[in-house]
């Protein structure tokens, strides 16, 4: 039997992924800072600890964890807890690995996209673009760099570049089902987006077909903010504003953080497409059919 420890496993992706995990014969174990099933294991992030037992006759980590981009303002308290909340949680699981001699046999980490930065450009990103110089791009590489320590001890490592994820409850889309809907900005800036079906048997794939590197999870269709709110508008029978949002006015309610709503660049899906990995949602249409 397969055993995976999944650290952020209470989350969105988390829990259908260990859900699918499960349904497969995967014996799934939980990192969470308040153990209550007979499958979760304590860790404190702050105080350097994790439950020895979590490691034991362990093949895999999936690393989820780290503190919402889009949850809180942008204060210089929340930017570091964004930061460390992701790297200090992959060192902790590096040193524990170390300490006990763990022979794993893959680390998975989930980052993001904003690795790109946040710009809107017609530009197409793939795995070999540099981060960009700015908040977003410096998080993901900081969080990238940690996960890669990883293979310099001959662990097998894969990192996903994850976009906008879209399921049926909580996350974007629901955010994103208004009463009325209408795009942000202009319009303009793309949404790299993924259904979270797609994602969590992505993050599975790599398991089972022994994929590592880093790859863009997102999907191959691309969506601009009009585009993608016209059509969630279509399928949710609701009134569709084709005026969008000011950007001044997203600046002033949800501060620097507004950045990630006003802009968006498409991103590519090919690299993980050529694994030989096939999407159940290639285009946003079948997704929110099967969504909303």
């Amino acid at each position: 039997m397969v055993t995976v420890l999944i650290t952020g496993g209470t989350g969105l992706v988390g829990q259908m992924l260990s859900n699918k995990l499960s349904d497969k014969g995967y014996i799934v174990r939980i990192l969470t800072r308040t153990p209550k099933k007979e499958n979760d294991f304590s860790w404190d992030i702050a105080n350097n600890f994790i439950d020895e037992k979590a490691f034991e006759n362990l093949d895999y980590i999936i690393h989820l964890a780290g503190a919402g981009i889009a949850e809180k303002r942008w204060t210089p308290k929340r930017k570091e807890e964004i930061i460390t909340s992701r790297t200090k949680s992959t060192e902790l699981v590096f040193n524990k690995i170390q300490e006990l001699k763990v022979p794993l046999r893959g680390f998975i980490s989930a980052s993001a996209i904003g690795y790109y930065g946040a710009i809107t450009t017609d530009k197409i990103f793939t795995e070999t673009d540099l981060p960009a110089n700015d908040f977003l791009g410096n998080v993901c590489q900081l969080w990238e760099s940690s996960t890669l320590k990883f293979n310099k001890i001959n662990i097998p490592t894969t990192i996903f570049r994850l976009g906008i994820v879209l399921s049926k409850k909580g996350g974007a889309l629901e955010k994103m089902k208004n009463l009325i809907i209408a795009p942000i900005a202009n319009g303009k800036q793309h949404i790299p987006w993924i259904d979270i079906n797609d994602l969590t048997n992505m993050f599975i794939f790599s398991i089972e077909n022994n994929v590592t590197g880093i790859f863009n999870a997102v999907a191959p269709e691309q969506q601009t903010s009009y585009s993608f709110s016209k059509l969630l508008a279509k399928k949710t029978k609701r009134p569709f504003f084709p005026i969008g949002v000011p950007t001044f006015l997203l600046k002033l309610i949800f501060g620097r953080m507004s950045i990630i709503l006003t802009t968006g660049s498409r991103v590519s899906s090919k690299k993980i497409k050529n694994t030989g990995f096939q999407f159940t949602y290639n285009n946003l249409e079948s997704s929110l059919n099967n969504l909303t």
